[in-house]
């Protein structure tokens, strides 16, 4: 018989995933070349917003930006940053299915981001700058050897 690899969602998976979110300062990014088709992964900046729920500063010139203009549809990689030692296999990550929204920067969200990442100062004001919220679709956590788990966005989110 075989073995289903995936456990049952539960509360552990759910406090590990918004934990995930929580603590992270980068992300790897996968979004659509509009060109090719072709996948296109980035590391970017990222915070969560008041529900829990990934936001990214992204420069219009970055090809990842064109990418979610012409294709929202996007993928994110949240890796355990405390985890640094040992094998990086065996360390909690979290892959998501978003669909990306630029979002207004109003002073609320540009002060709650310079508050995580004072060295934005440099470049948040900038004109090409926006705000992008990648509205989580699904997700997969493998919380370790042997902890794997599919998410619906309410177990990714905040309350």
């Amino acid at each position: 018989m075989k073995q289903e690899p995936i456990r049952p969602t539960d509360d552990e998976a759910r406090t590990l995933a918004r934990r995930l979110l929580a603590h992270m300062r980068h992300a790897s990014l996968g979004s659509l070349d509009p060109e090719t088709g072709a996948p296109l992964v980035t590391r970017i900046a990222v915070q969560i917003d008041g529900q829990g729920a990934p936001v990214a500063l992204l420069s219009g010139l970055a090809a990842h930006s064109r990418a979610l203009i012409a294709d929202p549809r996007a993928g994110l990689l949240v890796t355990d940053e405390a985890a640094s030692k040992g094998d990086a296999m065996t360390h909690a990550r979290l892959s998501i299915l978003v669909r990306a929204e630029q979002i207004a920067t109003t002073p609320e969200i540009r002060e709650a981001w310079l508050a995580r990442d004072p060295k934005a100062k440099v470049y948040i004001d900038l004109p090409d700058f926006r705000f992008w919220r990648l509205v989580p679709q699904s997700g997969l956590l493998n919380g370790g050897f042997g902890r794997a788990f599919k998410l619906a966005p309410a177990d990714m989110l905040q309350g």
